[in-house]
């Protein structure tokens, strides 16, 4: 089966509709995966109008993809862009913690909940720049 795969890859067609069809589905994995761990339903916030969790979302939208960019680029296989994407992710996800625990005068995911902008803004920036240190950091 993968030898099959292999050779699909071969032909830059096959290349972009593989990459493409790996990268949306583990968007939509990591996505789900981000939505487990916030105290708010992201997209229950977003059809209500909450422009912070927007932001918030966009940014770990922009982030996951590129991380996941950064890993195309540096390896040649789609398995290499796979496990580089997961890692990426995971620091990501690490990152995010990471913000709510050092923000201990108020609660991340509740002030975003709140539509608070300016928490969605920042966590839309920390995001989308540690994400440039993970892809630029990703060999």
């Amino acid at each position: 089966m993968t030898e099959a795969i292999d050779h699909l890859l071969t032909h830059p067609l096959g290349v972009l509709v593989g990459y493409f069809s790996v990268a949306i589905l583990a968007l939509i994995v990591y996505l789900y995966c981000f939505e487990l761990v916030t105290k708010y339903n992201c997209w229950d916030e977003i059809r209500k109008g909450n422009v912070a969790a927007a932001m918030a979302t966009g940014g770990k939208i922009f982030g996951i993809c590129n991380v996941m960019r950064y890993s195309i680029t540096a390896n040649t296989s789609i398995y290499g862009m796979i496990k580089w994407s997961f890692f990426g992710f995971i620091l990501l996800l690490l990152a995010y913690w990471l913000l709510e625990f050092l923000t201990p005068v108020f609660s991340v995911d509740e002030e975003i909940g709140k539509d608070n902008r300016a928490v969605g803004l920042i966590v839309l920036l920390i995001t989308v720049s540690l994400s440039y240190i993970i892809g630029a950091s990703i060999i």
